[in-house]
């Protein structure tokens, strides 16, 4: 009981403190939306909203999440305040999964805000939206803890910001958002496929579009083997060095 407690007020206080802020409706939302009008107007109209669905919908929950976890636990490292929930009589691993749960939440909400516009502009029916929901929470998950791995590394925000950066405007071009993962060059193709999002993007691509490289199941265990060595490398990074 007292676990489940110390998971509620902590994820509490992070939807209290850091939610609907500035920085994360800019980078997870603003972002998403103006790349996607910038693609159609570039297009001439010769693309369809549906095509850019899925890529849209990764690319909202890869900046939110992102956005929201290396960038508040870097604020409160600098503020001393995650100390302070370091030295809490919880473990470690309820810690983690608190502050990810946040950065989760607010993935998920992000990647449905592209579908409500899509929804007045075009048909999403026939899509089957449980395997979407699944396939946005493992995108959420995988970069959160992506998020997090960037937080244990960076000492002040504009590092965290920066970092992320690195990560993740690549992934725009490397994990099949835009530009399909067949239209480019072989020696990046490799490249492509040792990141999650990849995968996740390709659920997407096959549920909305119809198009993919792997069958659903395969991206799914792929997704959950990422997220599980990412989940074990966050908390190893926390123990060497923020604890010990």
């Amino acid at each position: 009981m007292k676990t489940l407690i110390a998971f509620w007020n902590i994820l509490k206080k992070d939807i209290n403190n850091y939610y609907l802020k500035p920085p994360n409706i800019s980078w997870g939302i603003i972002l998403p939306l103006s790349w996607a009008l910038m693609q159609l107007i570039r297009s001439s109209g010769n693309i369809e909203i549906i095509e850019l669905l899925p890529g849209l919908m990764a690319m909202s929950i890869l900046f939110g999440t992102t956005s929201m976890l290396a960038v508040t636990i870097t604020f409160e490292r600098r503020g001393h305040s995650f100390d302070r929930l370091l030295l809490a009589p919880i473990g470690l691993g309820t810690l983690v999964f608190a502050k990810l749960s946040g950065a989760i939440m607010f993935g998920m909400v992000n990647a449905f805000v592209p579908v409500v516009f899509a929804a007045f502009l075009t048909d999403l029916g026939g899509i089957n939206w449980p395997i979407i929901i699944i396939t946005v929470f493992l995108i959420a998950l995988t970069s959160a803890l992506i998020g997090l791995f960037i937080a244990v590394s960076a000492k002040e925000v504009f590092e965290a910001q920066t970092f992320s950066n690195f990560f993740r405007f690549p992934m725009l071009f490397l994990c099949g958002l835009f530009i399909p993962i067949a239209e480019l060059p072989g020696v990046v193709k490799p490249l492509s496929f040792a990141l999650p999002l990849t995968y996740g993007t390709d659920i997407l691509n096959g549920m909305i579009t119809g198009s993919s490289i792997f069958s659903t199941v395969s991206n799914i265990l792929i997704m959950i083997a990422f997220a599980a060595a990412l989940f074990y490398l966050c908390l190893r990074n926390i123990s060497k060095k923020w604890i010990l």
